[in-house]
């Protein structure tokens, strides 16, 4: 039998190779390519496709804030061109990924909507109104009122830990922020992450710290930043001398989580920096919260490594894993790449996509850490930004730099412009009534603000459809255009909790082989047995 599962996964893994390089002897250098050999190794590589009907032991959703398809198009090249290549060539781990869907975002009171509408619909399956999580939308911005049972609406997450799997998130931005708040709290405004701003708020409603400390406690992981919502304003921050805490209710709720845990006799960490975060052995520990910043964690071009610091995304996306993984009933993991959204509100594209990038190895570490047989792989973004890549460029033109040639469509008003741009955001600085001349201006700088046409302190979010790429167990699910809140029955639907824990799919829990090269289909089976006739006919029957 170990026999036979050796053969099995070398055959796997040969397969995967041999895709891998196909795609990457397919890309040669620009203007050399051979097009129609492309296209074809391409399409032999979907014939061989197999759907994985198998029950989704482990699920790990991967959430790109704002990381819409003009994002993940310019960040791939971005990519491609680090690697000293033209860019357009290069593919993301994810975009390896058999199945593909797209994702109507909107809202229940908006057409365009906000992170914690997104994050709702994505982790507890119904659309909600604005500024709130985890409610279904009788619940309207502000009004704690609504805020009744029948009214919270239970994750994903919640999901899994009632079926007694293990549970937990990695962000980089605070633990309270919409995204990862979608996972556990329920609220009628994103904004109360701490009781600060809920002076005139009744005592019933609880800020977002306090319900994951309190009403929570089986999340084995959570990792992100936001020190701030969890110390008393008395108290001063780890990192900063000079900043203190939020919270009015005197509770030091870090103190009080490692109180909790410890009651319950549980193996915890809290860490806040990397030396701290690098000690923790994913075997001896089953708890991890990790607060590595007071507010958002900072962008991966700014990180700082030294143990002093913080993680990247994929360290913590590895270290989570490790530890999840440890239950063998499986596991879910939200992961979020916050840092694309923030770096595209403030428009500083070249961060957005660096932002991009890191998720994508953050992915391709998860991928590494677990099977497709049993564990859903999804990436997909809560909305898009109002970010666009034009021009009528040279194949292989810097995506940070100015477009090139401009002259089949040259701009009215003389002035060169980049390829990178946004329809709204704090990028207007226009004077006598013209744009200004970027020709000796760094537009690759990390800190480079593009043009926008509308002026706004803070750049919007946008409205179009945004990509869901999937694969492992039911992920052919997840195909053509579909409402946004779909996702979460398919995550259920996938590995048997919530609505469809008794049903009739659930039943037969063996994971079956869905590697090309290991089933057996007619062809081989007739190849097989011409092999044993000729064999028969050469030795035995001489």
């Amino acid at each position: 039998m170990m026999r036979l599962l050796s053969i099995h996964d070398h055959l796997c893994q040969f397969n995967m190779v041999s895709l891998v390089a196909l795609l990457l002897l397919s890309i040669v250098h620009a203007g050399t390519e051979d097009w129609h050999t492309i296209a074809r190794d391409l399409l032999k590589e979907q014939l061989k496709i197999q759907t994985n009907t198998n029950k989704a032991k482990n699920i790990i959703l991967f959430i790109g804030d704002g990381m819409g398809i003009p994002t993940i198009t310019s960040a791939r090249i971005y990519k491609g061109q680090q690697m000293n290549k033209t860019g357009e060539e290069t593919v993301f781990k994810f975009e390896e990924f058999p199945n593909v869907a797209l994702s109507k975002t909107y809202g229940s009171d908006r057409q365009i909507p906000d992170s914690s509408q997104t994050a709702t619909a994505l982790m507890c399956g119904e659309k909600a109104n604005f500024y709130t999580i985890g409610v279904n939308d009788k619940v309207s911005q502000g009004d704690c009122a609504s805020e009744i049972p029948s009214n919270k609406l239970t994750s994903i997450l919640d999901h899994f830990i009632a079926d007694g799997r293990s549970g937990g998130f990695v962000t980089t931005s605070r633990l309270t922020h919409a995204t990862p708040g979608s996972s556990y709290a329920h609220t009628a405004n994103r904004a109360w992450e701490s009781n600060e701003k809920m002076k005139d708020i009744p005592e019933k409603c609880k800020d977002i710290a306090y319900q994951f400390v309190y009403d929570n406690t089986k999340i084995q992981v959570a990792m992100g930043g936001g020190r701030r919502h969890f110390l008393p304003n008395t108290t001063k921050d780890p990192e900063y001398s000079t900043k203190y805490g939020r919270r009015v209710d005197g509770q030091n709720l870090i103190t009080e989580w490692q109180h909790k845990q410890g009651a319950k006799g549980r193996n915890h960490r809290y860490v806040w920096n990397k030396g701290e975060f690098d000690s923790v052995d994913p075997q001896t520990t089953d708890y991890l919260l990790g607060l590595f910043e007071y507010s958002h964690m900072q962008y991966e071009v700014d990180r700082d490594t030294s143990s002093n610091g913080e993680p990247s995304i994929t360290e913590m996306v590895e270290k989570a894993i490790r530890i999840l993984k440890k239950n063998s009933n499986g596991f879910f993991l939200l992961v979020e790449g916050s840092n694309i959204d923030i770096a595209h509100h403030d428009s500083l594209a070249a961060k957005a996509l660096t932002e991009t990038v890191s998720l994508d190895k953050a992915v391709t570490k998860a991928l590494e850490l677990t099977n497709e047989e049993d564990t859903l792989v999804i990436v997909t973004a809560d909305h898009s930004h109002v970010f666009s890549m034009g021009g009528y460029n040279y194949r292989g033109n810097d995506i940070l730099g100015l477009a090139n040639p401009i002259d089949y469509e040259p701009p009215l008003d003389g002035m060169p412009y980049t390829t990178l741009n946004y329809a709204n955001g704090p990028g207007v600085n226009f004077t006598s009534g013209k744009r200004p001349n970027l020709t000796n201006v760094d537009t690759t700088s990390f800190d480079y603000i593009p043009q926008a046409a509308v002026p706004v302190e803070y750049e919007t979010h946008g409205g179009e459809d945004v990509p869901i790429y999937s694969k492992g167990p039911m992920s052919h699910l997840l195909n053509g255009v579909k409402e946004q809140h779909y996702v979460a029955h398919v995550m259920q639907y996938a590995a048997c909790v919530g609505d469809f824990k008794d049903d009739s799919h659930c039943k037969n829990t063996e994971p079956k082989p869905t590697c090309s090269a290991c089933l057996i289909t007619w062809d081989r089976v007739t190849l097989f047995l011409s092999l044993i006739g000729i064999y028969l006919k050469q030795f035995c029957f001489k």
